[in-house]
């Protein structure tokens, strides 16, 4: 029976490229001479990671953003995958960071949403959650590109990929 599966996962590679690029543009550039301003990958298990940006003022943050942002559209990542909805905190002195999630699998609540629009949608699928990712089933090949298709428009929010494509 054809299936695929919806998953939400970035380019490991590619985000820890952007973040070496990024660090070296901070190293360079003038305005950042003297400050604390730098950023940090950190693996916290397998599949969780967080970025924490660290500058002088609310305004370096914004700039480190920046770069981060630009280094990683040229490399290809959906900026999508950064969850920059933590607060910047102050670090002690005169120092403030911010912690930025890498978003890695479908949670249970965006994976319900996903099941009820494929049902609703009255395609001849089938959506089964398993762990972080969503088994869409079916017994055609053009209904399981219906309901890509389907999930390409109504999820928006989130960068995900159809992997594991079966006939």
């Amino acid at each position: 029976m054809p299936s695929f599966d919806t998953v939400l996962e970035p380019n490991l590679v590619e985000l820890k490229n952007a973040v070496d690029q990024t660090t070296k543009e901070i190293g360079t550039r003038f305005d950042f001479k003297g400050s604390g301003a730098r950023i940090e990958l950190a693996e916290k298990s397998s599949k969780d990671r967080e970025l924490t940006l660290h500058a002088d003022s609310d305004f370096q943050i914004a700039q480190v953003t920046d770069i981060l942002v630009g280094k990683l559209s040229k490399r290809g990542v959906d900026v999508r995958f950064l969850d920059f909805s933590a607060k910047i905190e102050k670090a002690g002195g005169d120092k403030v960071r911010q912690l930025v999630k890498v978003k890695n699998g479908i949670d249970s609540e965006t994976a319900k949403k996903i099941q009820t629009t494929i049902k609703q949608s009255k395609l001849k699928v089938q959506a089964q959650i398993q762990g972080d990712a969503v088994r869409v089933t079916g017994g055609k090949r053009d209904d399981l590109q219906g309901a890509i298709q389907l999930l390409k428009q109504t999820v928006n929010d989130l960068p995900l990929s159809f992997t594991n494509f079966r006939d």
